[in-house]
Order: structure tokens, then C-alpha cells, then sequence
């Protein structure tokens, strides 16, 4: 096993604990959450990086980053959605037994901003579509690489995954320390609006993305 290799397995070890610190009621456990969260965003890049760079793609390695990348989407977006849903929600109903759901939503000047199912729903079903379908078109000899408009999507979502993670964290330690003046409120507002701007700008380039993916390889099932 090289490198790489190493550093996706990595990736795959580490994401139970992505999602299962979130849900500790601490500012430190949320604090190691966001950390760690950005060691393995990070580490995404760079394996990547260093297997072009240095020719070391492998087989091994070709299943084991889109198993990483996928095990990390579902490790996060799991806590978010019971964190971050509006209580409104009627998927969300179902994780009210779960401590401080529906509490960390984004803070805006417009009010909070949550984590609905549908936005959950778009995010993860792009994904295992997009698995089968290239698992379907390699079967026919086509390998679809990613295209410009999916590399961004990865970007934003990565900032919005990071600003809630850092929302959890920061949250709790507000109300440990009993924050609650306008430098912590223009704060609140600064990472709510970061994170709003960069998921509303992930749900758009996702759906965007798959109707590229779509326009460009659907010859490939024509047959």
C-alpha cells in the first residue's frame, strides 16, 4: 500500500468519529469534530495530489477515494441534519429525541437558516446516482473524470460542511460561556451567512453538475 493510499484509509477510519463527536455535548468534543473534519478535507486534496504527481494511481486507490469521499459526505451531513433542521421539519420530527436537535442553525440577518430533508435528499441522491452511473459506464469502457462545474461543487460544500462544524463548536462554547453581545452576534451572522451562501451555492452546482453529467455522457446508454 503506498501513501495515497494510506492517507484514504485514513479517511475511511476516521469518519464514525466525524459524525458520532458532533452529538457530544461539549465544546471540545465539537471542537476536535471541526478539526478533524478539516485534517480529512485536506488530506482529500492532497492524496489526490500526490498520486498524480508522483504516479502512484492504483486500483486500490481508484476504489478507496470515492468510498472515502462518500463515507465522509454521509459522516457529516448525518449530525448536521439533526443539529441543524428546522423544527418544522417533517423528516426532522424523527431526531427530535436526539440532544440539541434542531439547535445549531445558521444565524442570519434574514433569521436562522436550517438543513431541510430535501436539501439533504438532493446532496446525498446525486451522489449514489452518480456512483452507479459511473460504475455503469466504466462496465461499458467510458471513465467519466470530474468536470469543472463538480470540482466547485466540492469546494463550496467543504466550506459549508466547515462552517457547521465550526457552528457547533462555537454554539456550544457561547452558551458555556454566556455570550451574547454584538461582537458574538456579528460572528454568528458572519459564519451563518458564510455557510448559507456556500450550501445554496453547493445544492445549485450539484443539481447543475448531474445535468451536465447527464447532457454530455448519455450516449454512452444509448445503446
Amino acid at each position: 500500500m503506498n501513501l495515497p493510499n494510506a492517507i484514504t484509509v485514513g479517511r475511511i477510519l476516521i469518519a464514525p468519529l466525524i459524525a458520532a463527536l458532533p452529538f457530544i455535548n461539549s465544546p471540545f468534543a465539537r471542537l476536535a469534530a471541526f478539526l478533524i473534519y478539516v485534517i480529512a478535507a485536506v488530506s482529500d486534496y492532497y492524496d489526490g495530489m500526490l498520486a498524480r504527481t508522483r504516479n502512484l494511481i492504483t486500483d486500490l486507490g481508484s476504489l478507496l477515494d470515492p468510498l472515502a469521499d462518500k463515507l465522509l459526505l454521509f459522516a457529516t451531513l448525518i449530525p448536521m441534519f439533526v443539529l441543524m433542521s428546522p423544527p418544522t421539519d417533517p423528516v426532522a420530527a424523527t431526531t427530535a429525541s436526539f440532544g440539541a436537535a434542531h439547535t445549531f442553525r445558521f444565524l442570519t440577518p434574514l433569521g436562522p437558516i436550517g438543513l431541510p430533508w430535501w436539501v439533504m435528499a438532493i446532496v446525498l441522491g446525486r451522489e449514489l446516482f452518480m456512483t452507479v452511473f459511473r460504475h455503469l459506464a466504466a462496465r461499458r469502457g467510458v471513465v467519466i473524470s470530474a468536470i469543472g462545474p463538480a470540482k466547485w461543487k466540492t469546494g463550496f460544500q467543504s466550506v459549508w460542511v466547515g462552517a457547521a462544524y465550526f457552528w457547533f463548536f462555537a454554539g456550544t462554547l457561547a452558551a458555556v460561556k454566556g455570550w451574547d453581545n454584538a461582537a458574538w452576534r456579528s460572528f454568528a451572522y458572519f459564519n451563518g451567512i458564510v455557510g448559507s451562501v456556500t450550501m445554496t451555492a453547493a445544492v445549485f452546482l450539484t443539481i447543475y453538475s448531474l445535468g451536465l453529467y447527464m447532457q454530455r455522457y448519455r450516449r454512452v446508454f444509448a445503446d
